[in-house]
């Protein structure tokens, strides 16, 4: 069991400006077809959960991550604007794309498109574990796993989790799913960072099953 930290309020709050900046910096209030300020004050609102946050003490955990759905920012308009060591991502999910992936059943999402992550996690421990059994730990946990537009939100924040192996590990995204064994998944393919899938019943010693603690949105 990890012990749960006190709220670092000012340090958290630093962060905090620092992604919704990221989040201008890439662009994604034109991607959203929207003005930096309407962009910026979605984004604010969610900056009161921020004193009741829990998180736990692990290496490798984010205390929270601001999340863009995709049916504000398509993902395949996100990827290239997600850089590591200088080269843009890509989108490579062939013969499926990701706005065919949903949450699977009990993962409900905040309304809007913009919500806040809890103490989000690679999922270090699933490493060499297949999604399908990862998931049933997640989820025996107590702990939700992430989805597609999630683990993309979680990248553009912290694209340092597809190459720093001695802290971070790329990721799957469990929490989202079509009709077939498909999973979500986020790795370095071609020296370019990549959204792609994996099979559900297939281990990877470089990909763990991505989770954080609660999702917290604004109430309308």
């Amino acid at each position: 069991m990890c012990e749960t930290v006190k709220a670092d309020l000012p340090a958290w709050v630093d962060e905090f400006e620092r992604q919704v900046g990221n989040l201008l910096a890439m662009g994604y209030p034109a991607l959203c077809r929207q003005t930096n300020e309407s962009f910026a004050a979605h984004a604010d609102a969610l900056r009161a959960h921020l004193p009741q946050l829990r998180v736990r003490k692990k290496i490798g955990n984010a205390p929270f991550v601001i999340v863009v759905k995709q049916e504000w920012a398509p993902l395949e308009l996100v990827m290239p604007k997600v850089n590591v060591n200088g080269r843009s991502g890509t989108v490579d999910m062939t013969p499926v794309s990701p706005s065919d992936f949903h949450p699977i059943a009990g993962q409900e999402c905040p309304a809007g498109g913009l919500y806040l992550l809890e103490d989000v996690d690679t999922g270090r421990e699933t490493l060499n574990v297949t999604p399908e059994k990862a998931l049933k730990a997640i989820l025996a946990a107590g702990r939700l796993p992430l989805t597609i537009d999630e683990g993309v939100s979680f990248v553009a924040h912290y694209p340092q989790i597809l190459t720093n192996k001695r802290v971070f590990n790329c990721i799957q995204m469990p929490g989202s799913r079509r009709s077939d064994q498909r999973i979500p998944s986020l790795w370095i393919s071609h020296n370019r960072p990549r959204l792609g899938w994996c099979w559900d019943r297939n281990p990877h010693t470089w990909l763990g099953s991505a989770s954080c603690s609660r999702r917290l949105g604004v109430k309308p």
